[in-house]
C-alpha cells in the first residue's frame, strides 16, 4: 500500500540541501537555506581541427633537427671556419689540432658518429620487444652494442688527435 502523502512535490526553483536525503539526517535550519538551482548552458564552440603528422614523422623531423644541431650549425655560422685544412705538405687536415677550434668536415663526422651511437641506444631498446624470440633479441643486442662501442672508440680517437696526444 502507498501513503496518500508520502510522494514529494517537487519545489520549481530551488530545493534544500538534504532534501535529497530524506528523513535521514534532519535539517536545522529548515526550509530558510535552500540551495538555487542554475542550469547552465550548454554551449557548443566551433573548434579548430588541424591535421597532426604522423607519428613517424614527427620523430623523423626531430631527429633531422637534433642532427643539424649536433652538426654545429651554430658554430659555423658564427665562426665562419673553413671546411677542410691543410698541413705545410699540402697533404689535408680532417681534424683541426686545437679543442676550442674545428673544421666543418669534423663537426659533420662527430655528428654522424653520435647519430650511430644514438641508433645503437635505440637497438638496445629495441631489443626488449622480442622476449620470446632470444636469438633475434641477442642479435639486435650484438648489433647495438657493436654500435656503441665502435662509436666511442672512434670519438676518443677524434679528441686525443685534437688534443695532441696521437
Amino acid at each position: 500500500m502507498q501513503k496518500v502523502g508520502s510522494k514529494k512535490e517537487e519545489i520549481i526553483g530551488s530545493e534544500t540541501i538534504f532534501e535529497k536525503i530524506k528523513d535521514k539526517t534532519p535539517w536545522v535550519f529548515g526550509k530558510s537555506l535552500r540551495r538555487p538551482k542554475i542550469n547552465f548552458p550548454k554551449l557548443k564552440l566551433p573548434r579548430l581541427s588541424f591535421p597532426s603528422p604522423s607519428r613517424s614523422l614527427s620523430i623523423i623531423t626531430i631527429l633531422i633537427i637534433l642532427f643539424i644541431l649536433q652538426t654545429g650549425v651554430v658554430y659555423f655560422m658564427v665562426r665562419d671556419p673553413p671546411a677542410i685544412g691543410g698541413d705545410s705538405q699540402g697533404n689535408p687536415v680532417l681534424i683541426y689540432k686545437d679543442i676550442h677550434e674545428s673544421f666543418i668536415i669534423e663537426g659533420i663526422v662527430a655528428s654522424i658518429l653520435i647519430l650511430f651511437c644514438s641508433i645503437g641506444f635505440i637497438a638496445l631498446f629495441q631489443a626488449s620487444k622480442y622476449v620470446y624470440n632470444k636469438r633475434m633479441a641477442v642479435w639486435i643486442l650484438v648489433i647495438g652494442m657493436v654500435m656503441i662501442i665502435i662509436t666511442f672508440i672512434m670519438l676518443q680517437y677524434m679528441i686525443a688527435v685534437k688534443m695532441g696526444e696521437i
